[in-house]
């Protein structure tokens, strides 16, 4: 079959231009199928990287924060984020300038012998075991005073005043009878009778023993055999008179005080000590005292009692110092600071500054790595000064903030951490620990919105 020229010519271009139609579109479809591939593996793994204090910094490629110079770390996606890289969001870093600007120093924790020291006010008073009274033996006049004016020094051998007492000199007359009879009896040859005549001079001796008459003066009264119409009296004790009370011709009956003396050799300090620290007190403890009436003096006593009641008004506990007393230089009402140091022992110790106290809980910011912080849980004893005891949540060794720890803690709430505190205002924590915004209003209903539309 012969097939025309005109018409072959055209049939071959349009198969010709079907195929290549053809060609073209299966190796578009083959390389359009080929990219989306690639996009879709590139778009697998790509890996995006952040700064975890500016989390608004994103690169395709790992590095250093432009901001504040720190490693940035994989961006994760919620529950894509491992536990370590979850762990990390939790810490602050801080670069160098920030640490310099914001005055950030950081201190080892160190394991070291703790004495807590209290500090208290106190009051000097009289030792009341050497205070006395010096009484009236007999029932009398007073007809001649040793001492005459508050603040005199009297000895206990050496009579304070003289008494006249009709009672007195009957008392000795009947010794002197008794003595007398004593002799003319003593001779008798009825036993009975020399025997009771020994009576009656010891009991008329006793009755001038008990007026106050001294051994010394009845031995006086035998040699002399006249009453003394005049009975000296002594003090009990040696000291300082802080009261008179007799004058000369004054009539005293038996018993009636004639001067109060107190021994100013040893004085008592009375410490007011707060409830939260009296506790640390025993007996027996060296106490310094210091008063502004001496600069660089300090007294030293030692604690001798502990008073078993609390003063409600004041909330302290009084503590009694007893200290000796040379030269009498700590005068009775004087004004005192005292000074106890108590042992505590060794244990681990931060600045108290590096501790933050939230009101639930105390934290520390420790230093994992330079400018890199992670907040810690501790438990603390006794404070000392500058220092804090810790007793659990810090190692030795350990390096935490000392200064700066509330900037620190900011950075943390600011990036979202939660930092030491217990959260935002306005969030509160869920079951699980984390924090849930508030929640919205509620919608207004549609005569509330008309009633706005009103107002504008």
């Amino acid at each position: 079959m012969n097939i025309s020229k005109k018409v072959l010519i055209p049939l071959v271009l349009v198969l010709l231009v079907a195929a290549g139609g053809g060609g073209y579109y299966l190796w578009h479809e083959k390389k359009a199928g080929k990219v989306t591939q690639e996009a879709k593996r590139r778009e697998e793994g790509k890996v995006l990287y952040t700064c975890a204090m500016h989390p608004f910094i994103i690169k395709d490629k790992p590095g250093s924060c432009p901001i504040c110079g720190m490693t940035l770390i994989k961006k994760v996606e919620g529950a894509q984020a491992s536990a370590k890289e979850m762990e990390m969001l939790g810490h602050v870093s801080l670069s160098p300038t920030q640490m310099v600007m914001a005055n950030v120093a950081s201190v080892e924790a160190k394991v070291m012998p703790l004495n807590k020291e209290i500090n208290a006010v106190g009051i000097v008073q009289y030792d009341q075991a050497r205070q006395a009274k010096v009484t009236a033996w007999v029932a009398g006049r007073i007809d001649r005073l040793f001492v005459n004016t508050v603040g005199s020094y009297v000895s206990k051998g050496k009579p304070v005043a003289e008494v006249y007492s009709p009672d007195l000199v009957s008392a000795q007359q009947e010794y002197l009878l008794a003595l007398k009879s004593k002799e003319q009896l003593k001779n008798s040859p009825i036993q009975s009778i020399a025997q009771g005549g020994e009576g009656l001079v010891a009991s008329a001796r006793q009755r001038l023993i008990l007026l106050g008459v001294k051994d010394e003066q009845i031995a006086g009264l035998e040699k002399s055999g006249q009453p003394n119409i005049r009975l000296s009296i002594y003090t009990p004790l040696s000291g300082i008179v802080i009261e008179k009370i007799a004058l000369e011709g004054q009539y005293v009956n038996m018993g009636d005080p004639l001067f109060n003396i107190a021994d100013l050799s040893s004085v008592w300090v009375e410490v007011e000590v707060y409830e939260n620290e009296f506790s640390f007190i025993k007996i027996g403890q060296a106490v310094d005292i210091v008063s502004q009436s001496y600069p660089g003096k300090t007294f030293r006593g030692r604690v001798a009692f502990i008073y078993p009641f609390l003063d409600p008004k004041t909330r302290t506990v009084k503590v009694r110092v007893e200290i000796p007393n040379p030269g009498l230089k700590l005068k009775p009402d004087m004004f005192v600071n005292a000074s106890v140091k108590v042992p505590l022992g060794s244990s681990i110790v931060v600045p108290v500054t590096a501790v933050m106290d939230t009101g639930n809980r105390q934290v520390v910011w420790v230093e994992m790595q330079p400018g890199m912080f992670e907040p810690r849980d501790v438990k603390v004893g006794a404070r000392a000064g500058d220092n804090m005891q810790i007793l659990s949540g810090l190692k030795a060794g350990e390096k935490v903030a000392s200064s700066g720890g509330y900037l620190i803690d900011s950075e943390a709430q600011l990036k979202g951490g939660g930092g030491g505190h217990e959260g935002m205002p306005g969030m509160k924590m869920d079951e699980k620990g984390g924090k849930t915004p508030p929640a919205p209003a509620a919608p207004k209903k549609k005569d509330e919105m008309k009633m706005d539309d009103m107002k504008m």
